[in-house]
């Protein structure tokens, strides 16, 4: 039997890059998985279609975490699909680094909206549809919040902020039997950090000099911790934030 047989698994943003990987992740091990976008509707299409030539279980939906009519339509939509929830990932994020002459009002709020309110919302409606059982909770947080690289004040803020959630909400669910983790991320190589200008700089070839595994991280990586903590052999962790970083810190 597969480690997530019948369970069912929320992952945000994972329309491509690590959330596309842990989505593939969570269905190889038998789960079945809402593909959630904001929207790369195209690009989430792709995941689903790739789950299920690989004989899993995947829908998408679209959904704006940091709206909570948004949120409220994807899990009234893994309702009506699924019939439950017992994962979330959360997943969703954003990223604008600039000195502390660069930050605006805009850009302070977008990122926080996604990368804080998101998750909170999420979870909080999450939380709701949990069976009596328990559930899981991952929060992919980022290496940043202990790091914390000049030029990312407000990326590392709200990283920080999901480092304090995941604390906060393994006490209030705990007794709920409800596990929150974070998966906190070193420099990982996918769509957006290749736009981004990071894959191939002096920045991200100093980072893999630092780091002992001598490499960069791939999206696999990720979702493999990811699976783990949405399984139950991880039972008796909760409240942790893991650092996968290849040792790099």
């Amino acid at each position: 039997m597969k480690r997530l047989e019948n369970k069912v698994a929320v992952v945000t943003g994972a329309s491509k890059g690590i959330g596309a990987a842990i989505a593939k992740s969570l269905a190889a091990e038998g789960a079945k998985v809402i593909v959630n976008y904001a929207s790369a509707a195209g690009d989430a299409d792709k995941v689903v279609a790739e789950i299920i030539k690989n004989g899993g279980i995947a829908v998408a939906v679209q959904g704006n975490v940091a709206n909570e009519a948004d949120i409220e339509n994807l899990f009234e939509a893994t309702l009506k699909k699924y019939n439950g929830v017992d994962i979330l990932v959360n997943n969703a994020g954003v990223y604008n680094w600039g000195t502390l002459e660069e930050i605006t009002e805009e850009g302070f709020h977008h990122q926080f909206n996604i990368n804080v309110l998101g998750v909170l919302l999420a979870s909080k409606a999450a939380v709701k549809h949990f069976s009596v059982t328990g559930g899981s909770i991952i929060n992919i947080g980022s290496g940043a919040s202990t790091v914390t690289p000049a030029g990312s004040a407000v990326y590392t803020a709200t990283k920080s902020a999901v480092d304090g959630i995941t604390g906060v909400l393994s006490k209030e669910l705990g007794p709920r039997k409800i596990r929150v983790n974070s998966v906190n991320p070193g420099m990982v190589e996918t769509e957006g950090s290749t736009a981004g200008g990071f894959i191939g700089s002096e920045l991200a070839d100093a980072m893999v000099k630092q780091t002992p595994l001598q490499r960069m991280g791939q999206p696999d990586d990720i979702a493999q911790v990811v699976t783990f903590l949405a399984s139950e052999e991880s039972k008796w962790l909760t409240g942790e934030i893991i650092l996968a970083s290849g040792g790099g810190r």
